[in-house]
């Protein structure tokens, strides 16, 4: 099982967010989170956004620590990449 967490250097609605990714499975990503105690709807397509509150959780948990983009590397290669869909382009 090997899940990977990026440093908590996103904010969002007063706090900083991490991003927790399986380079595995859904499953793998959904029980780690689980374990954490990251509820489910803390899921947003392909990866978990974590507070920082629970970011050392994580770690001792076994998340391995990367840098954001060698996560979004490792979760692109393994296909598990689910991008934001983007509406129909306007005047064209």
């Amino acid at each position: 099982m090997t899940v990977y967490i990026d440093p908590p250097d996103w904010p969002g609605a007063g706090r900083l967010w991490s991003h927790l990714v399986s380079d595995v499975s859904y499953d793998e990503l959904h029980a780690f989170a689980a374990e954490i105690g990251c509820p489910r709807r803390a899921f947003d397509r392909d990866h978990y956004d974590v507070p920082s509150a629970r970011y050392a959780a994580a770690v001792a948990a076994g998340a391995v620590e990367v840098g954001s983009k060698e996560l979004l590397r490792r979760l692109t290669d393994a296909g598990l990449r689910r991008p934001k869909r983007r509406g129909p382009q306007r005047g064209m």
